[in-house]
């Protein structure tokens, strides 16, 4: 199920769309903000699939938002300004609905999103072999090189992470943990909780509601804990 957040200051709007959610397979409504400042605190705190972002809304636009963000989700805007398509688009942006559409408009729009996802799935779930075994992170002035098999955990902590090695040493890298999610390999690393991602070759045991990483037990989170839980029975039948 992808998760999806309605960000639209009109009632209307949102009684629209998320009608059209719950005629849709496949898609689960996260939330509704009523502005851009609302959202930048739920996607700070959530991983989510899908977000439906008005332009004209109170206190930043839709736009200015999506300038703000390091890493968005699938965008499809929904508008009744034709004029920012363009610049919609170099941000982007999945698709872009004119107010009113229709059922079947907001469905080819969904669709694009589910064929980008998928796309984006199978390169995370290609032949290891043909990526490299290290990344650079920032951290400082410096560019430090880190084997991923050098990682035990990443705790985020705002807008930065303390990335947690081999023999007790810490880098802090100014970087948001649902970024760094997105760069790591799918095959090697887990995010369990809001704060926490951790290295699946790390871990020493695991129940439905912890894990234990080296010496430190986490708990898994409840929104986290369908996708571990099926991802480790996946890589260890």
């Amino acid at each position: 199920m992808l998760k999806c957040l309605i960000i639209d200051d009109e009632p209307i709007a949102q009684k629209i769309i998320k009608g059209y959610l719950e005629d849709t397979p496949g898609l689960v409504l996260f939330g509704v903000c009523d502005n851009a400042i609302e959202a930048m605190e739920v996607l700070e705190n959530h991983d989510l699939d899908i977000i439906f972002l008005d332009i004209e809304m109170p206190k930043l636009s839709g736009l200015s938002f999506l300038k703000t963000l390091e890493k968005s989700p699938e965008t499809i805007i929904t508008t009744a300004y034709r004029e920012f398509a363009v610049e919609g688009f170099e941000l982007s942006v999945t698709d872009y609905l004119l107010k009113p559409y229709s059922f079947e408009r907001f469905l080819k729009a969904v669709n694009k999103v589910k064929k980008r996802i998928e796309a984006e799935n199978r390169m995370d779930k290609g032949n290891g072999a043909d990526r490299p075994s290290y990344t650079y992170f920032k951290s400082g002035r410096k560019n430090v090189k880190v084997n991923y098999n050098e990682i035990v955990m990443i705790e985020g902590l705002s807008n930065y992470v303390k990335i947690h090695l081999n023999d007790n040493r810490i880098l802090v890298v100014y970087e948001r943990l649902s970024h760094l999610q997105k760069v790591l390999p799918y095959e090697k690393f887990a995010r369990i909780h809001k704060s926490y991602i951790v290295s699946l070759e790390k871990i020493i045991k695991y129940g439905v509601d912890s894990v234990e990483v080296g010496e430190k037990e986490f708990t898994i989170g409840k929104s986290y804990k369908e996708k571990f839980l099926a991802k480790i029975k996946k890589l260890n039948p």
